[in-house]
């Protein structure tokens, strides 16, 4: 007697192809940066990334992420910031006439070399 053979299951959405996973050295080209500093930073656990097998791998998704992890952003309040955009003969009258300037107070003390640690060692200059 012959078993039947399952009928294949129906097509769901939800079979989409697996997503694309890229080396590091893809991914140190996209960023512009060395291989070793993405192998690093994954080792460390510091960007998201896939391991398969002992290999490092990474989505679309996880570059992604990693852009935005090492994204800065001004630290300048936006007044500052549109102030920088001002012309320079706008920007000294307004500072002149705003704020006297300040004197220039030089260093109280004045850093000195010690003598190298061979003449100190030996008694004598190599």
């Amino acid at each position: 007697m012959r078993r039947p053979t399952p009928a294949p299951a129906p097509h769901r959405s939800s079979d989409a192809p697996p997503p694309r996973l890229y080396r590091p050295e893809e991914i140190a080209d996209a960023l512009g940066c060395s291989a070793w500093w993405v192998k690093d930073r994954a080792r460390r656990r510091l960007i998201p990334h896939n391991r398969v097998g002992r290999a490092y791998r990474f989505t679309a998704d996880h570059l992604a992420e990693i852009i935005r992890l090492y994204e800065e952003r001004p630290t300048q309040p936006a007044q500052t910031a549109a102030r920088a955009t001002e012309p320079l003969s706008e920007l000294r009258a307004q500072t002149d006439s705003a704020q006297p300037r300040r004197p220039v107070i030089a260093p109280a003390t004045r850093l000195q070399a010690r003598p190298p640690r061979r003449q100190q060692q030996y008694g004598a200059v190599a």
